[in-house]
């Protein structure tokens, strides 16, 4: 089993979700006898998050940069960030860098595709659901994504960063989120729904949700 390394922080919650996730997993995949071996390299989600927002990106990447560095040179042979938000910075990266990161949009991407699906929703960060980071391997394969109107991104992007990144779950947020799919399910006939922020799973699964996930 390879080492993984995670960058991490961004935000804690879903850095603790990864650990998890990836721990009993892959512990249920080897028959429950074995663990895997996962580094986390931490960093400063409101330093970074202040820099995409100021349209820092070199600064920014230089700083994932070297912290990618810290857990190549500690023995992790495959990567990932743990966060959707800092996918803004990959391509910055890449030329920064041979170390190859595994990406989320991709893998998604993938997951759609296999579906057979055409027309998705996209919920996540301000960033995430006005940028392209999350969206271009889907265009790609002609799929089309939506978001929500203005009014939907401004309602997310901020219970995403006053609740989810503290870990606190509100049963009116749950509900605020699954009407804000409802209505992309009726106004777009969107097939499923991209959980593009790493929080977003604190609240919304296949149980709750219009449409898969």
């Amino acid at each position: 089993m390879k080492k993984i390394g995670l960058i991490g922080g961004t935000a804690p919650e879903s850095t603790i979700m990864y650990y998890k996730k990836l721990t009993h997993e892959l512990n249920e995949m080897n028959g429950g006898e074995k663990l895997p071996e996962i580094s986390i390299e931490s960093v400063d989600m409101y330093n970074i998050l202040n820099q995409i927002g100021n349209r820092n990106c070199e600064e920014a990447s230089d700083y994932m940069v070297e912290r990618i560095k810290y857990l190549k040179n500690g023995g992790a042979e495959i990567i990932s960030f743990t966060s959707v938000t800092m996918h803004i910075l990959l391509d910055h990266i890449y030329k920064k860098t041979d170390i190859e990161l595994e990406s989320i949009p991709k893998a998604v991407c993938e997951k759609a595709v296999s579906k057979g699906i055409k027309k998705v929703g996209l919920l996540g960060t301000g960033f995430t659901m006005k940028e392209n980071h999350m969206k271009k391997d889907f265009i790609k394969e002609g799929i089309e994504v939506f978001v929500p109107d203005e009014k939907g991104q401004e309602l997310i992007d901020n219970k995403i960063f006053e609740e989810l990144v503290h870990g606190t779950i509100n049963k009116s947020t749950v509900e605020e989120f699954v009407n804000i799919i409802e209505e992309m399910k009726n106004k777009y006939g969107i097939e499923a729904i991209i959980l593009g922020c790493t929080e977003i799973p604190l609240i919304i699964n296949d149980d709750n949700s219009p449409v898969p996930v």
